[in-house]
């Protein structure tokens, strides 16, 4: 084996570069461990808000099963649900997750999906008659698409 003789200026600098090396090895870990310990809190935080959520619907459910509701609680009802699904939407625009907005009655099919038709003679075809379950995007992504039915024409109207 030959032996490889380094110059003592070659030598410092890769003696220079292994420090470097070493410095930045133990940044990324610290960036690494600081990261780590920022997304374990806001995991931590969105399952304790989750919690506060089912909190309310237990103590709605525990209430409809133990209690005779009367007429005003029954007339409150929509509201109460209503409070724990804007909680709910307020969880997840905190986190950018945002509802679809559809902009027209024609179906995007970059926001949408059709999961059903109905024979509809007074508006035009593919016109969404109804949203069976609402879309969601974070930033530009489409986390799910608005689950929409459409207008078909029918055969005889042809």
């Amino acid at each position: 084996m030959s032996n490889l003789i380094l110059s003592q200026e070659n030598r410092d600098l890769t003696i220079q570069e292994i420090n470097n090396l070493k410095r930045d090895k133990v940044v990324l870990q610290q960036s690494l461990r600081e990261q780590q310990t920022q997304t374990a809190a806001d995991t931590e935080d969105l399952f304790l808000e989750l919690l506060e959520i089912g909190d309310a619907l237990e103590a709605l459910l525990d209430y409809l099963e133990n209690a005779d509701p009367n007429p005003e609680f029954i007339q409150r009802l929509p509201k109460s649900v209503g409070a724990v699904n804007r909680k709910f939407l307020s969880v997840l625009k905190k986190r950018q997750v945002l509802p679809i907005e559809l902009q027209s009655t024609q179906p995007d099919f970059n926001l949408c999906r059709v999961v059903d038709r109905e024979d509809r003679n007074d508006i035009a075809d593919q016109t969404i008659t109804k949203i069976v379950r609402r879309g969601f995007s974070l930033g530009e992504k489409v986390l799910r698409p608005t689950e929409v039915i459409t207008s078909k024409l029918s055969v005889g109207e042809l």
